[in-house]
């Protein structure tokens, strides 16, 4: 074989691999379709037929599509489906954007309303003094007022599994004193050497 010859099918060869070294291109794919938040509005309402009520509640009956999105803009306020799961769907003529600004002021005092429920823990020891007892109580009551359950604890060290009958006595002390308030959602149980127990405000 010529030099010439050699030289050209290395040439080639090397093009064939730098070809190769690229990887190939995927063809672009289409962004998934927008879902839209909310009810539908003037154009977006497909049905050739709508229950119209205007802008004062009055039910029009069965008007075309097109001629309810005139009236619409017509009184300056947007065609809104407000029950799109009948037939034909009911459409009303109001203001939107002061519609969705409302809803959404609605939404956020639902959600300042609403207390998620914490429980809070309160340790005890079998011989507690009685000002730690009280500070104690009153930490427990402030929970209760608050809307929180509470956890108590009772841990025993030492020769004080021997005498379990005081942290016992103890126990059934703090369910009496706040027996107006609260009610026992889990009676007391042993875990390894503490006692634990639930309480939920009434």
């Amino acid at each position: 074989m010529s030099l010439a010859r050699l030289s050209q099918i290395q040439q080639t060869s090397r093009l064939f691999q730098q070809f190769w070294r690229f990887p190939i291109r995927r063809p672009n794919r289409a962004p998934a379709p927008v879902t839209k938040d909310g009810p539908r509005t003037n154009d977006e309402i497909r049905n050739l037929e709508i229950q119209l009520i205007d802008q004062h509640g009055t039910n029009i009956g069965k008007v075309e599509t097109a001629i309810a999105v005139k009236m619409a803009m017509e009184a300056g306020m947007d065609l809104v489906e407000i029950s799109p799961n009948v037939s034909p769907p009911v459409c009303k003529i109001m203001d939107y954007g002061k519609y969705k600004f409302q809803a959404q002021k609605k939404a956020a005092e639902a959600r300042k309303k609403q207390k998620v429920v914490e429980i809070k823990e309160i340790k005890l020891r079998p011989m507690i003094d009685d000002h730690d007892y009280d500070v104690k109580m009153r930490a427990m009551l402030r929970f209760f007022e608050e809307g929180d359950k509470v956890k108590i604890t009772l841990r025993y060290r030492g020769r004080e599994m021997a005498h379990q009958e005081i942290g016992t006595k103890l126990l059934e002390k703090v369910k009496a004193a706040v027996a107006d308030i609260a009610k026992v959602e889990q009676d007391a149980r042993f875990e390894g050497r503490q006692v634990v127990m639930i309480l939920a405000p009434r």
